[in-house]
């Protein structure tokens, strides 16, 4: 492989789950299902602020069933998907002026606009720095956590789980944001002993807009009682919807960090002409970065398209993903390593195998070297 352009950075992948645990995983949702629903009642759905719940009865038996599978006092369903779960947490647990403590990392653009809505003093601590973040927590100013699951600098290497026990002994508690590592990574930030995991369901294959609030009662609670308008519910049809679509994301997304390691492994021994470097990285959700060559990262994702590719997300794993993106890389991470930009290329194979991905790779960059030219829309 020839050596121009920026390097890549190493990356720190989160672990993932092999295919056998992945069904294991999916069977047991299923117990949890079947502990809460009588079989009829998953054909039917209500709607409303029933009398006594606030939500229809659906919507809260979805609830029950999320909180007992994850292992947590309980659940909320939202709206405004992963963002909406953030930002409900968020307001329910600090207020203006309050400090928090977060990663010293880019954050992400629309968790970021929340911080600022709400006025919270954020506090930056190197998570990646155990002495850093032991020093922040022993200050005894926080008694609130912010936590990102997945990577927010490409160099990110923290132990999401050792974080959140370092919190938990400092007596600091703990917001997780789960979006693009539930069901992806072993266990998710409330099974690693946080008060709340926050994350999209319609990254999960479920309907727009629907997010959930896992973890402690009192904090949930405080999330409902914010929620009271019947606007503002998750309906019974929804949260059914996105029960049904969970039940089979463990494996599919078991299958689909298979083939990414996969072309990894396939790239890396040089498989593509045009292919300088390739990394797995949690760059938001399980990709591969693909430094190319030659300066041609911003025009390849509208070449890929031309072969089959999707040339930009939908929900990063939404319903409506099924051909391999190729992309560019995210925000947060260019925010952090802007020199990328030319170079480097995030390809996520969805629901495609390796040998497709890697046949549009090829067949991308070879288009590209004949016609040098910018390809536009």
């Amino acid at each position: 492989m020839t050596a121009e352009g920026p390097a890549l950075p190493e990356t720190f992948p989160l672990a993932t789950v092999p295919v056998d645990d992945a069904v294991a995983t999916q069977f047991r949702l299923l117990e949890h299902v079947a502990a809460h629903f009588e079989g009829d009642e998953l054909f039917t759905a209500d709607t409303g602020v029933v009398p006594g719940l606030g939500r229809p009865r659906t919507t809260a038996k979805v609830e029950a069933v999320l909180a007992d599978f994850f292992g947590a006092e309980d659940a909320a369903l939202v709206q405004g998907a992963g963002t909406g779960a953030i930002r409900a947490a968020l307001n329910a647990v600090v207020g203006a002026g309050d400090p928090l403590l977060i990663h010293r990392a880019p954050v992400y653009r629309t968790t970021d606009v929340t911080l600022r809505g709400i006025g919270v003093e954020t506090v930056e601590a190197d998570f990646n720095d155990p002495a850093a973040l032991t020093e922040a927590l022993g200050s005894g100013r926080f008694r609130w956590a912010y936590v990102q699951h997945t990577r927010q600098r490409l160099g990110d290497s923290y132990d999401p789980g050792a974080v959140l026990a370092a919190c938990a002994e400092a007596g600091v508690r703990t917001l997780v944001d789960d979006n693009y590592a539930v069901l992806r990574v072993p266990a998710a930030g409330v099974e690693l002993g946080a008060d709340a995991s926050c994350f999209s369901l319609f990254k999960l294959h479920g309907p727009e807009g629907v997010g959930a609030v896992v973890g402690a009662r009192d904090l949930v609670a405080r999330v409902r009682e914010d929620n009271y308008s019947g606007g503002g519910q998750v309906q019974g049809h929804q949260a059914l919807d996105a029960l049904r679509a969970l039940t089979h994301v463990p494996v599919m997304w078991a299958v689909q960090s298979r083939v990414g390691a996969e072309v990894a492994e396939r790239l890396t021994a040089g498989e593509v002409p045009g292919v300088a470097e390739v990394r797995l990285a949690n760059a938001q959700d399980r990709c591969l970065l693909v430094r190319l060559d030659r300066p041609v990262a911003r025009e390849l994702p509208a070449t890929a398209k031309r072969f089959g590719a999707a040339p930009y997300p939908v929900g990063s794993n939404s319903r409506y993903e099924i051909a391999p993106l190729f992309y560019r890389m995210s925000s947060s991470s260019l925010d952090d390593s802007p020199g990328l930009a030319d170079w480097t290329v995030r390809i996520n194979p969805m629901r495609a195998g390796a040998d497709l991905v890697i046949d549009i790779l090829r067949r991308s960059l070879d288009a590209t070297a004949a016609d040098p030219a910018p390809v536009k829309d």
